[in-house]
């Protein structure tokens, strides 16, 4: 008894210092200066938590445990080898296993303790349950739209809202039910099956533009899931992370809402993104002016301001490490380079500061749309690598406009607008975008990175 006591201790002491890394850790992942240390101490606090459940009494057998890590293992490494491009997919990956564990977990609990389960207990098992499934499918069904697997606009159908409104209240009805009547078994597959159609059903309907704040939804359903299971487990860790993995996710989602002046209704109901073919064939026949990689590295050179906008085009051709390049020989040449951070530009929270921090760009030169819009107006050129929707003056300008209202940086004020673009394809949202056609804006028709490695060796060459 003296041991069990001691070793549980143990246990406590482990999951209390697990706990507030986890806190510190999401304290210093807010500021891109101390993000390291961020990931540091949520890595070393989830080490601990795995530890410290593993000299749990309850465990009287390793092999399975040992199995288990091996093929986690042997799946998880390649998942983090991807690509920058592939995070936001890979992130909804990571959060449908999650919510998959918390489902089973949840399941193989209720299907131990039935029907002897209380009726508080049950209630937090159904809705883990519930969150759990929803999440899992979910997740699949975004991770599939970012990875092209399916198709990113709407997947809508006449009376959607009343259907998934109508399955939601199902698995709500059923979880009464059983909170009621816990030995009614077979009624826990109904319900958890509602679930998994109705993650599926949630999902498809959401355009390619709003990924990033289902992302973060997502993300929140996962840490209440998990906070559910903590109650039914009884584990004040489980209880603490989850709570402060969806506290975070939904304070994300809200920030992200308002970054794109939505809300979470629209978002989920809104089945904004649809591509508008017709409007932009339209579009497309309008005159453009285009200049040459020559061209723009003289216009850049003769500037005293520049700001560069990152966007998913800058992700796709992977130029972010071309672009310190450009910064390096544009600031030893005295010119001010600083970059405009849009809240929801690529695919997922914080995908450009990722991506430009990976480039070791500094942290002082990386300002948030906010602060940087007063600037725009004062700058001499405004440099748009790959970003579409966030720079789109038809926000601020065309009430008919799916956008209109969307805050977005200010480029279409600055003196000269410089874009690189593949093509002129409108972006994520499928919406075209009138900066393309003013008279101050030079379209760069190019692969962002190569483009870049031209102006780059133009600029080089001039003051070789």
């Amino acid at each position: 008894m003296t041991d069990f006591a001691g070793n549980q201790t143990i246990i406590e002491f482990v999951y209390l210092i697990a706990s507030v890394l986890f806190i510190l850790s999401l304290k210093w992942l807010s500021s891109p200066s101390t993000a390291r240390h961020g990931v540091w101490a949520g890595e070393l606090g989830m080490l601990l938590a795995i530890c410290g459940t593993l000299l749990h009494q309850g465990i009287v057998d390793y092999k399975w445990i040992a199995i288990a890590l091996v093929i986690g293992s042997g799946i998880g490494v390649p998942l983090g080898l991807v690509q920058m491009t592939a995070v936001p997919q890979r992130t909804a990956l990571s959060h449908a296993f999650g919510a998959l564990c918390v489902t089973l977990v949840g399941s193989a609990e209720f299907y131990l303790r039935s029907p002897d389960v209380p009726g508080f207990m049950m209630a937090v098992l159904s809705m883990e349950v519930i969150l759990g499934g929803l999440t899992f499918t979910g997740s699949l069904m975004a991770a599939g739209k970012l990875q092209e697997i399916l198709p990113q606009r709407p997947l809508t159908y006449k009376g959607q809202n009343f259907v998934n409104l109508l399955l939601l209240v199902g698995a709500i009805v059923v979880a009464v039910y059983l909170v009621m009547n816990p030995g009614a078994k077979q009624f826990f597959p109904v319900m958890l099956g509602i679930s998994l159609v109705f993650g599926v059903l949630l999902v498809i309907p959401i355009g390619g533009a709003d990924m990033p704040t289902v992302i973060s939804l997502l993300n929140s359903y996962a840490g209440l899931s998990a906070a559910a299971m903590g109650f039914v487990l009884n584990s004040k860790l489980l209880i603490i992370a989850g709570a402060l993995d969806g506290s975070s996710g939904l304070i994300l989602s809200v920030i992200m809402s308002k970054a794109m002046n939505r809300s979470f209704t629209n978002v989920l109901f809104g089945a904004f993104g649809q591509v508008q073919t017709a409007a932009t064939g339209a579009q497309e026949a309008k005159p453009v002016r285009s200049a040459t990689a020559e061209e723009a590295a003289a216009i850049l050179e003769a500037a005293n301001k520049v700001v560069v906008i990152p966007g998913y085009g800058m992700a796709v051709a992977q130029a972010q490490h071309k672009v310190r390049e450009l910064y390096d020989v544009l600031t030893r040449q005295g010119v001010d380079v600083r970059f405009a951070i849009h809240p929801v530009a690529g695919r997922m929270p914080g995908h450009m500061n990722v991506l430009l921090a990976e480039a070791d760009i500094p942290y002082d030169r990386l300002i948030e749309m906010d602060e940087i819009n007063g600037d725009l107006p004062q700058t001499d050129v405004a440099l748009v690598i790959g970003a579409n929707d966030v720079t789109n003056p038809a926000a601020r300008n065309d009430q008919s406009s799916p956008i209109y209202g969307m805050p977005i940086l200010d480029v279409d004020k600055a003196h000269t607008v410089m874009v690189i673009k593949r093509s002129m394809s409108p972006g994520f949202a499928g919406i075209d975008n009138p900066l393309y056609y003013l008279d101050k804006t030079l379209m760069l028709f190019g692969d962002a990175k190569s483009f870049v490695n031209n102006i780059v060796r133009e600029l080089s060459g001039v003051h070789a």
